[in-house]
């Protein structure tokens, strides 16, 4: 369980094995926390880390996580946003993200709206029913409030923090996002939804 507020950076360094392993350059301090089996938060994808040389980390990747993700078409030297899992003496400051990623949007458009920014997401149809203005959405696993809402899109406001601290500097129009929909919602649509089995 991850709560989408980004502690590191790293960068992708190449895929292994058939690109069924990642590998990251990830900061010493974050490598130093991190055992073979745990887990850790890469652009909002919980991935397990299968072996570590250093502040060099390799990860598996599931051919689920390679259909649903951003994570197939990484280049070298990509900055990632990173985040190890939540522990019990953790402060839950933004909202609950699970790194089971629902879908991939796309950035329509990225605004300056002092003091940061305001950026446009399209959304695949499947997940709009998911959310709500005002709720919660994880974007490369970054909490974000949902400011605006249409059919295909959403929008969210960048605050200088935010910008400084993940990879949201790099985007641009055109780019694709992993997107996490909030759990709560999810549960909440899918009770209501349902008929008797």
């Amino acid at each position: 369980m991850f709560t989408g507020l980004i502690r590191y950076r790293g960068f992708f360094r190449e895929y292994r094995k058939n690109q069924t392993e990642l590998v990251l350059e990830v900061p010493e301090k974050l490598a130093e926390l991190l055992e073979p089996g745990q887990s850790l938060a890469v652009d909002g994808v919980c991935l397990t880390l299968v072996s570590k040389d250093k502040n060099r980390l390799t990860f598996n990747l599931s051919k689920e996580t390679l259909e649903k993700t951003t994570l197939r078409e990484l280049r070298p030297g990509k900055a990632l946003n990173l985040e190890p899992p939540v522990t019990p003496d953790s402060l839950l400051g933004g909202h609950l993200v699970t790194g089971h990623v629902d879908g991939v949007g796309k950035v329509v458009e990225i605004k300056p709206r002092t003091p940061g920014k305001r950026m446009k997401i399209r959304l695949p149809a499947e997940l709009r029913k998911f959310l709500v203005e005002k709720g919660s959405i994880a974007v490369n696993g970054v909490s974000l409030t949902i400011a605006a809402l249409g059919p295909d899109y959403f929008e969210v406001e960048l605050i200088p923090t935010t910008l400084q601290e993940t990879n949201f500097d790099e985007l641009r129009a055109g780019d694709k996002v992993n997107l996490e929909c909030d759990i709560i919602g999810k549960y909440v649509y899918n009770f209501i939804s349902k008929t008797r089995y």
